[in-house]
């Protein structure tokens, strides 16, 4: 009898030492860094934000930008900026989309810039519906490498792939210009492919 409430003693004596631990620590997943972008899926993004500013607003261009804190791989980036324009307002107005924060400059997500007046075109560029644009910039790169760029970037590796977006009048389509460089006036390869169709338009040296 004796040795039987001992052992109930001990038992009851283990759960209240047990109840009365620290719980074991919940280790916690590491947080993913966010992921670059798409130009199409930055672009619709901005879009719908314009949209509440003019219903009927239109694409003139959009661009890539190097953030150098985000790991891009080619065809996608971190941020991307966009101008639409509208013609019942006779406005544009750029917008800007980003996985982080860069202060002062830059929001994360959609941010509106300010408004300016437009009259029709901008310089060379001209507006377009959004739903022309129906091939992402991920796609248009492979395109740009398969027709000069894989050739260009083995002889200058570890060059910055900017993509532009605009709609031109040597083209029936808004085109995706593909840049090796920071932008199109420093850069001695491009190419340019459809945004609507996805085909191989032109390389420029």
């Amino acid at each position: 009898m004796r040795k039987n409430f001992l052992r109930l003693t001990a038992g009851a004596l283990f759960l209240f030492l047990t109840s009365c631990a620290e719980p074991t620590a919940v280790k916690k997943e590491a947080v993913k860094p966010p992921e670059p972008t798409t130009g199409q899926s930055a672009l619709y993004k901005m879009y719908q934000v314009a949209r509440t500013w003019a219903p009927d607003a239109q694409v003139l261009k959009a661009a890539s930008m190097h953030l150098t804190e985000v790991d891009a791989k080619p065809g996608t980036a971190g941020g991307w900026e966009a101008v639409f324009v509208s013609a019942t307002k006779r406005m544009s107005r750029s917008y800007t989309y980003s996985i982080i924060e860069q202060q002062p400059t830059l929001h994360k997500g959609t941010f509106a810039g300010p408004e300016s007046g437009f009259a029709g075109k901008s310089g060379v560029n001209s507006p377009f519906p959004i739903i022309a644009v129906k091939v992402d910039t991920d796609a248009a790169y492979d395109t740009a490498l398969k027709n000069g760029g894989a050739e260009y970037d083995k002889k200058n590796p570890g060059k910055t792939i900017t993509l532009l977006l605009e709609k031109i009048d040597k083209y029936p389509d808004p085109v995706w210009r593909v840049i090796w460089g920071e932008s199109a006036g420093t850069s001695n390869f491009s190419v340019y492919v459809d945004a609507s169709t996805g085909a191989f338009q032109e390389k420029l040296h």
